[in-house]
């Protein structure tokens, strides 16, 4: 038993011994070599390619079709995103083959593996195929404000497999490109907003279309983003409060901001002029009592 045990620890010492330590050292070393300079030749290829691809979309601003920023701005990310994922794939592909894997024979003899991941990547896919029609119907743009399901928010991103939108509190929303059903964008057409202010039901519905015309004349000529006269809707129900409505058409994007100033300007006039508001008690005929 103990000269079989001494036999086989003879002949594992004897393996050993033989190798050529020298030789796999500087095998080791060599390959170890090729694959920093394969990544330094990486970095300098992504470097460059990102620096051409830079200077191609700045030069497309003089291109007619591309003409918005929004959406040079979506195919730039877009592109930059295939160049990276294209290097990565040839940098995955030479590292592998550099320590001698052969990729070839791994890829042409996993055939089981193969439909275990096609199945596994359906839904990377998909996030590929919806973001290309996305693209391709120009649903969405980098810089948009749009509202997908219940994420409202501005377009920062638009890449192969991801949308990322941030909402008005900074949260950044990573939505995958398969999870995009129903966009809601409101970035592309004039928008409506509505400027209401409650009134009392005392108060005189002539005067107060008066003393709003008076103000729509002033505010129209100092607000360029306006894109049409305001429209005296007039006194309406919202909710069991009673409000007169002026609805007004800008530029999107700035909707907000433009009714907030019409508003406020507005109820200046209309205390200036004493008009009873809806927070009033209508019982007390002297609104600044």
């Amino acid at each position: 038993m103990n000269s079989v045990l001494n036999k086989q620890v003879q002949q594992v010492t004897k393996v050993f011994t033989d190798l050529s330590w020298h030789e796999i050292s500087q095998h080791f070393f060599s390959r170890l070599l090729l694959i920093v300079v394969t990544l330094l030749l990486f970095c300098v290829l992504l470097w460059l390619g990102r620096l051409i691809i830079d200077h191609l979309f700045v030069e497309s601003n003089h291109v007619k079709f591309l003409q918005s920023s929004n959406r040079v701005a979506t195919i730039h990310a877009l592109t930059l995103n295939i160049y990276r994922y294209t290097c990565y794939f040839f940098l995955l592909y030479a590292i592998l083959s550099e320590i001698g894997v052969p990729v070839g024979t791994l890829i042409a003899g996993a055939g089981i593996f193969s439909i275990a991941l096609g199945l596994g990547a359906q839904g990377f896919v998909s996030d590929m195929v919806t973001g290309f029609f996305i693209l391709l119907e120009q649903q969405l743009d980098v810089g948009d404000v749009v509202k997908v399901d219940s994420i409202k928010g501005t377009v920062t991103a638009l890449g192969l497999r991801t949308t990322q939108i941030t909402s008005s509190d900074g949260t950044l929303n990573y939505i995958p490109n398969r999870n995009i059903t129903t966009v809601q964008n409101f970035s592309r057409n004039n928008m409506v907003a509505n400027v209401d202010i409650r009134i009392s039901a005392k108060a005189p519905l002539e005067k107060i279309a008066e003393i709003i015309s008076a103000e729509n004349k002033k505010l129209v000529a100092t607000i360029p983003e306006l894109r049409s006269t305001p429209v005296i809707v007039g006194p309406v129900n919202v909710g069991g409060q009673l409000v007169f409505r002026v609805t007004i058409t800008t530029q999107n994007g700035v909707q907000d901001k433009i009714a907030s100033r019409f508003l406020s300007d507005y109820l200046k006039a209309l205390r200036k002029n004493k008009i009873p508001l809806g927070w009033v008690n209508d019982s007390n005929p002297n609104p600044n009592n």
